[in-house]
């Protein structure tokens, strides 16, 4: 094995795992990057962190205004005063125009931020799906190496796609507020069936017996899914609470540490990071076969050509991909009978 000062991944490594908040940032820069030769680099970063800690993967979301990054504050405090070290990936929307975005997190989450214990990192979501940037699930990991235990991904919280953070975390959290009659449309059958716990936050003052009366709605209607196998007969959960308050967030965190270890427990947090672990690969595959396809010199002007017939409406965009992924394959079928 190569020295440290032979393989700047390894004097990464080593400061990662002194736990060095400056050596924790240049890791997830280095993670983030598009630029082919630090993805070489992050890969051999990754592989030198050995087996994935037993930490606490909580995902959270809910539409813009819910008070997401008021109740992962208090909720995150509240975690540091148990013991815990908590890392909170927030990923914010970037713009469709400039590829910018706002990254305001921290000074959203300032008590937090200041916390020694806590580490915030914002993220810009790019043309990522699902609610999470491309490399969340890679910074968990660098979190985790840095020794904290408990880490809180937060979704951009802008529609329904926002379920590919289940896929990376252990725990699912649901926020609502507080509303009228139409609550139930305004959440769909999807994101409710992924969702542990659904959290009715804003639950003071006023608002206290309306987010109440929400909660109830929501309770009623998580009777009507289907129950994990393995999971107790209380998940899932409708809960209120507030956020600006702190009520009801120590519930919170009882029903969701003990749901966590009667997962561990029972094996089924094991099994399902090896299944997100098999997911996590084929998403790569799937992308680093475009990005192969597209830089080919013998397919990039395939590719080119497709797209073109796609934008202009001479082919279907299946029936492209299909003429493309053909030539993928007989080229790589001609490579292994030249061998």
């Amino acid at each position: 094995m190569a020295s440290p000062t032979e393989d700047p991944t390894a004097e990464l490594a080593a400061a990662l795992a002194r736990g060095e908040r400056r050596a924790l940032a240049r890791a997830i820069t280095l993670v983030e990057s598009q630029n082919p030769a630090h993805r070489a680099r992050a890969r051999a970063l990754l592989e030198r962190l050995g087996p994935e800690p037993q930490t606490l993967r909580i995902g959270l979301t809910g539409t813009p205004g819910v008070g997401k990054s008021t109740f992962i504050e208090r909720f995150g405090l509240m975690a540091i005063e148990a013991g815990r070290r908590v890392a909170v990936l927030a990923v914010d929307p970037s713009s469709a125009r400039s590829g910018g975005s706002i990254l305001g997190d921290k000074t959203r989450m300032e008590r937090l931020s200041r916390a020694p214990q806590a580490y915030i990192r914002p993220s810009p979501a790019g043309s990522a799906l699902g609610g999470v940037a491309r490399r969340t699930r890679e910074t968990i990991r660098l979190v985790e190496a840095a020794g904290f235990d408990t880490v809180i991904v937060e979704t951009v919280g802008v529609g329904q796609s926002e379920t590919l953070v289940a896929e990376m975390t252990d725990l699912f959290l649901l926020l609502i507020a507080p509303g009228g009659g139409d609550d139930l449309q305004g959440v769909k059958r999807g994101i409710m069936e992924m969702a542990d716990l659904v959290v009715v936050n804003k639950a003071d003052g006023a608002l206290k017996p309306i987010a109440e009366g929400t909660r109830a709605d929501y309770a009623s209607a998580l009777r009507l899914l289907r129950r994990r196998p393995g999971d107790p007969d209380d998940i899932p959960a409708a809960l209120s609470a507030s956020a600006a308050t702190g009520d009801g967030l120590a519930a919170i965190w009882e029903r969701l540490v003990s749901l966590d270890a009667w997962r561990q427990g029972s094996g089924w947090r094991a099994e399902r990071r090896r299944a997100q672990a098999v997911t996590a690969f084929e998403r790569s595959v799937g992308e680093g076969l475009a990005a192969a396809v597209r830089g080919a010199p013998g397919l990039a002007a395939a590719w080119e050509a497709a797209r073109a017939d796609v934008e202009a409406g001479r082919a279907l965009p299946e029936a492209a991909a299909d003429g493309l992924i053909a030539a993928l394959a007989a080229r790589l079928g001609a490579a292994a009978a030249d061998r």
